[in-house]
């Protein structure tokens, strides 16, 4: 087995068993860290329903990611694939953790996007898939037009990150 294929092999199954935010986070860390040498630690994750052309965003100079709850749960309940679902989050998360490394530039953060996933996934793996053709592919079969759910109120993903590390 080559070394490429020894870490395409891990990261992928690393994140089709992943079960939670956090496990998928991790593994978003561990792959920019492997290819692009970046690391940033203490982050955490907010949970709320955006507009669904809006996977998630990072705002400048916070420790916050946002992801977009509701384009997770339709994903969820119209795939039924626990990894393709993981696949959507590590892209979402991967993006706006490229930002908060800070890269600014959408056009760039989307080839980085792509690189780091070809690197760690290979070409075939749904990661990369859906990385080359954007998160929206997961939604070309799904009639969003009737959907009109209420709003509701912004969480937090508790044991998103432990770092060891506690601000006083």
């Amino acid at each position: 087995m080559t070394d490429d294929s020894q870490v395409i092999e891990r990261f992928g199954g690393r994140l089709d068993a992943a079960k939670n935010y956090a496990e998928v986070w991790q593994i978003v860390k561990d792959t920019v860290q492997f290819s692009l040498g970046k690391r940033r630690d203490s982050m955490m994750l907010f949970l709320d329903d955006l507009p669904l052309q809006l996977g998630a965003y990072y705002p400048i100079g916070t420790n916050n990611i946002v992801l977009n709850r509701s384009l997770v749960e339709i994903v969820e309940a119209s795939v039924r694939s626990k990894s393709t679902v993981n696949a959507l989050v590590y892209n979402l998360l991967l993006h706006e953790y490229l930002h908060v490394l800070g890269e600014y530039s959408e056009v760039e953060v989307r080839h980085m996007v792509v690189e780091v996933a070809k690197k760690c996934f290979g070409g075939q793996h749904v990661a990369t898939v859906v990385a080359c053709k954007s998160p929206w592919v997961l939604l070309k079969d799904i009639p969003l037009g009737t959907l009109n759910a209420p709003k509701r109120v912004m969480e937090i993903v508790k044991d998103f990150e432990i770092t060891g590390k506690y601000i006083v």
